[in-house]
């Protein structure tokens, strides 16, 4: 229907919205780490020409006061360097932590990881012989590169939770919904059908003894029967129903029997036996037949005048499976999805709510499972009714 196509569209529209967003996240982060590395970039190379004059100032004795170059090279306490002497031997290190600048192991391990890396030093000319300064990116900057893709995550994690718990919250209005619209239903329902049973005996009082009137009234009983089993079925909306163990192949023919007398006659009904050997399977008798004459109901829709609806019992170690197949017009792959939300529907009449109210009673009632089995366009579909043993 067009309200599923208008909530998939809509995902669509905020997924974009979503990449877009990151998108936009992860260009303005580039951004500003590539400026921040050029700065770093800079304040290498002045590091660089810091220690060039520090060193030479040192030789030279006449000039002895090297505090700017001292000064400058310890404001450095965000770049992480490594000075290596002209024998490949690392002679000290600045920012990698307490521990690890007076480290000779962690000096060597990491000189070994710039070589292996490709990283060209920076040469720091000197009178006592040449120096290579080596720097990283500062821990700022590292960090500052992961941080589209945390931000990322923690939106993923939001959205996740939040539509995890949107969802479930949506879920339990909707069932207090169905739950109270059902009991409500079948209250309403009660008091004329109390009316009508009264008029009826009133009648059978009338016209005792006139046989033509009487069998009238007789399938107007029926009729009320009927009535009195849908408000029952209802009524057990919302409440948790009375599990019984029933033979299935029982409940089965009592559906087909009734679907049958009601379809047109060059309809074919091809069912289990009911006199195979009993299989057992706790089952609310009353909401199980509702469940399978929905989906007969659905499958002479789909067929029109003609054709066959077959069921079929099968069962594993522990479950019991029937499948419900009809020649139909089949559903569309397009609509699988959304064949069970509440809605739902193939058809110019109808609120779409058999499908939804099958799933709900098979498996929140039953502990079991409803799916499509299989379909194909103008040939068919297979409803599959999964329940514990």
């Amino acid at each position: 229907m067009d309200i599923y196509q208008k909530k998939s569209r809509w995902k669509w529209y905020l997924g974009i919205a979503g990449l877009v967003i990151v998108a936009i996240s992860l260009l303005f982060t580039k951004y500003l780490t590539d400026q921040l590395a050029v700065e770093e970039k800079k304040k290498a190379d002045q590091l660089k020409v810091a220690t060039e004059s520090l060193s030479y100032s040192l030789a030279d004795t006449s000039q002895c006061d090297v505090t700017f170059q001292t000064q400058f090279i310890n404001t450095n306490t965000t770049i992480p360097v490594l000075w290596v002497n002209e024998f490949n031997e690392p002679v000290d290190a600045r920012n990698y932590g307490p521990d690890k600048d007076t480290s000779r192991a962690f000096m060597q391990k990491k000189l070994n990881e710039f070589l292996e890396r490709g990283i060209e030093p920076s040469i720091v000319s000197s009178p006592y012989g040449n120096l290579y300064l080596y720097y990283e990116n500062s821990h700022i900057l590292t960090l500052l590169k992961y941080y589209p893709f945390l931000q990322l995550i923690l939106i993923a994690a939001f959205i996740t939770f939040g539509y995890i718990a949107f969802s479930n919250s949506r879920k339990s209005e909707q069932n207090r919904v169905w739950a109270g619209m059902a009991k409500e239903t079948a209250h309403q329902l009660g008091t004329p059908i109390s009316g009508m049973v009264a008029w009826i005996e009133h009648l059978r009082m009338l016209k005792e003894g006139d046989g033509e009137v009487n069998e009238v009234l007789d399938e107007l009983s029926k009729d009320i029967d009927r009535l009195n089993l849908v408000a029952d079925r209802f009524s057990k909306i919302g409440s948790a129903p009375e599990l019984k163990e029933t033979n299935i192949y029982g409940e089965l023919e009592k559906c087909r029997i009734y679907m049958q007398r009601r379809a047109p006659r060059k309809v074919v009904f091809d069912f289990p036996d009911p006199d195979s050997k009993p299989l057992p399977v706790k089952l609310n008798a009353h909401l199980f037949v509702w469940v399978v004459e929905n989906l007969l109901r659905n499958s002479l829709d789909a067929m029109g005048a003609t054709g066959k609806i077959s069921a079929t019992v099968y069962e594993d170690d522990r479950s019991v499976f029937v499948d419900l197949s009809d020649t139909g017009h089949g559903i569309p792959p397009g609509k699988l999805k959304t064949v069970f939300q509440p809605g739902f529907s193939t058809k110019k009449r109808g609120w779409g709510l058999g499908l939804s109210l099958a799933k709900r009673i098979i498996e929140e009632y039953h502990s079991g499972k409803i799916f499509v089995k299989k379909t194909a366009v103008d040939e068919g579909t297979t409803f599959t009714i999964q329940l514990p043993k």
